[in-house]
């Protein structure tokens, strides 16, 4: 059997990691090929050792030499910068790159990997929320396949096999809630960082956890979504489902539902994403029904999670709007994360960020990477009214 070759992207995250570990035990079907990682080199020089890929970036060109001591007798190419990411995301010898970077940092690199002609396995949303006509086209005009790894939209992605995608009246998202899902209003604004990064069901990186508790990472999916499956934003339901068992649903025409259910590991849907059309064996325990007992749903409150509201908004405006918000978003966490803001002030940048935008087309991706830059801007400024 030859080898699938990987690039990944990210692979010193929480994707990127669970996407070795899930390779480590296929190694007679999959070749690391390429590493692109951020700023922890201690783990990826352990990265180098066990999968000597051919091609390894960083992103700090200040530490470059340093790397390329630390790992010898490596011999594969070991470059930095944004050049370097994007040379991994284009690397010839790929099959398929993962694109598991977080945030819009990996709108560039997601959009060459596509340019180049690879299958993506795509665990970063912000690419199609800040470019996701443009990604999709380039993927049908290439006859590459843009493969999700996020858990809701493998669920959706395998609730649609052997169906008519004209079928479709809604898709059911389903989100755990987050850690906030029963803490009254009144007390957000009380919230500290380390009690927003701690999500009740999944283990995931910081940035996405705190998404999760805003709920902004389920107005982000919404926009996936509609991307990926060419589905109305309108036709895109939101369901709390604190069990976090029921990954997503697709509604057809004739009443019918179709949903996935599974534990809640993302090496599930990394390792199908992988494998497609394949299904190849994971040694995790099963999911124990009877165990689980009650399965609960409730409908998303948008006055305590306006983030939620602010979504579906951008998304109907379209153009760069979603950009914009995706932009005010990360420079509003970070803000938190720096104790400039609170917890309750984030939706409130982001809702004051869109209102000040006037969308406009997206021809390029330099007109989203131009929105980003924007709304950045925006939300900094906010940021510095409110720190007065």
């Amino acid at each position: 059997m030859e080898k699938k070759r990987i690039a990944l992207l990210g692979s010193t995250g929480s994707i990127g990691t669970n996407t070795l570990e899930v390779i480590s035990r296929y190694r007679e079907r999959y070749e690391v090929v390429a590493l692109a990682a951020g700023s922890n080199l201690a783990l990826l020089r352990q990265q180098i050792r066990e999968f000597q890929p051919r091609l390894v970036s960083i992103r700090d060109l200040d530490h470059l030499e340093e790397l390329r001591e630390e790992v010898k007798p490596f011999h594969g190419e070991v470059i930095a910068g944004m050049e370097g990411l994007l040379q991994v995301a284009r690397y010839e010898q790929a099959d398929m790159v993962v694109s598991a970077i977080c945030g819009a940092a990996g709108l560039l690199p997601t959009y060459e990997a596509a340019v180049a002609g690879k299958n993506i396995a795509l665990a970063n949303k912000e690419s199609l929320i800040m470019a996701g006509g443009i990604i999709m086209d380039k993927a049908k005009s290439m006859g590459i396949q843009i493969l999700p790894i996020d858990s809701e939209h493998s669920a959706i992605f395998q609730c649609l096999l052997g169906h008519n995608p004209k079928e479709i009246r809604r898709l059911i998202l389903t989100a755990s809630g987050g850690p906030f899902l029963f803490t009254p209003k009144e007390e957000f604004c009380k919230i500290t960082y380390q009690q927003a990064i701690h999500h009740p069901t999944w283990s995931m990186g910081e940035k996405i956890s705190l998404d999760s508790a805003t709920l902004m990472n389920k107005a982000l999916e919404v926009i996936e979504a509609h991307w990926l499956f060419n589905v109305p934003v309108d036709s895109i339901e939101v369901v709390i489902h604190p069990e976090s068992v029921i990954h997503s649903m697709v509604e057809y025409w004739d009443g019918n539902i179709l949903a996935l259910l599974a534990t809640s590991d993302m090496r599930l849907p990394i390792l199908y994403a992988l494998s497609y059309p394949e299904r190849l064996p994971l040694d995790l325990p099963p999911l124990d029904l009877p165990r689980l007992g009650t399965i609960s749903f409730h409908s998303p409150d948008v006055e305590k999670f306006p983030c939620l509201r602010l979504g579906y908004e951008a998304a109907r405006q379209g153009q760069t709007a979603p950009a914009v918000m995706n932009a005010a978003n990360e420079i509003a966490i970070s803000a938190f994360k720096q104790g400039r803001i609170n917890f309750c002030d984030i939706p409130k940048i982001i809702e004051e960020t869109l209102n000040r935008h006037q969308p406009v087309p997206l021809r390029e991706i330099s007109d989203a990477l131009w929105a980003d830059r924007w709304g950045r801007q925006q939300a900094r400024d906010i940021i510095g009214r409110l720190s007065c």
